[in-house]
């Protein structure tokens, strides 16, 4: 099995103990659940920089990246150096996160806030929005073009954006439905966890203009930014980036004043 293969196969364990342990009726108990979201998307259509910044403790790749981050004041930064909008891990056996991080941070900030997950049951969506996520992702890599469908169906259902995220033509052509607001290119291949930005390039000519385009992974520098600009992204997700510094906030604060 390669890694996401194994992450799949954990999370199918994940949820089908969650669903019975707290079932839907009581997420949407939750005083969250009322909370009219924010749209990502419209927002990085406008944004002058784009960026979502991204929490996250660990990864696959890298393990541990910053295990003593502060989710509240980190994502506190993010907003107040100007990011357009947060991206919040919520797995916790590779990643080191949970609900409790997209919590805490739809406490601390006013941003469109993304749960980053690896979505494959709509119950994960319910708890998204039980829990103040404005946005969710999909990614093609571990689903059918029906399951692309009915998820993101009912996200739109909950007034949650879709951001569907795609590695190669093939995942993209079966992504293209009304129901996804964004299209994410990861350069980062989840079965090799490789990264090269020549993805975003590659694939941003066969993703229509009706879809904001969003790059992720890999983004280091001010001049990554501008050359994906130039191939009509508008959104930018960076996690590593800020996350391996010893002081993320001042971090993205840097990279912030270096777009200008």
């Amino acid at each position: 099995m390669n890694i996401l293969d194994t992450i799949i196969a954990q999370k199918q364990r994940e949820v089908a103990a969650k669903k019975h342990a707290f079932p839907v009726a009581l997420l949407e108990r939750s005083h969250l659940f009322t909370r009219t979201p924010r749209s990502l998307a419209q927002l990085l259509r406008t944004s002058n920089t784009g960026i979502i910044s991204e929490f996250k403790r660990r990864s696959p790749s890298r393990s541990v990246i910053n295990e003593t981050a502060k989710v509240q004041s980190i994502t506190l930064a993010y907003e107040q150096a100007g990011a357009s909008g947060i991206s919040v891990l919520t797995d916790t056996p590779f990643f080191g996160g949970s609900l409790d991080d997209l919590l805490l941070t739809r406490s601390a900030v006013g941003l469109p806030l993304l749960r980053k997950e690896f979505i494959i049951d709509g119950y994960q969506i319910y708890e998204a929005k039980a829990y103040g996520a404005d946005a969710i992702l999909l990614i093609a890599a571990c689903l059918s073009e029906k399951e692309i469908i009915a998820l993101s169906t009912l996200a739109k259902t909950l007034s949650l954006d879709v951001l569907l995220e795609v590695h190669d033509e093939e995942e993209l052509k079966r992504s293209l439905h009304p129901t996804i607001d964004m299209i994410g290119v990861n350069n980062r291949n989840l079965k090799t966890f490789e990264v090269d930005l020549a993805t975003s390039v590659a694939l941003s000519s066969y993703i229509p203009t009706t879809f904001v385009k969003v790059s992720e992974s890999g983004i280091r520098t001010a001049e990554d930014i501008k050359k994906l600009r130039s191939h009509g992204f508008q959104g930018f997700l960076i996690g590593e980036q800020f996350m391996k510094s010893e002081d993320p906030a001042n971090e993205v604060q840097q990279f912030m004043k270096s777009l200008v």
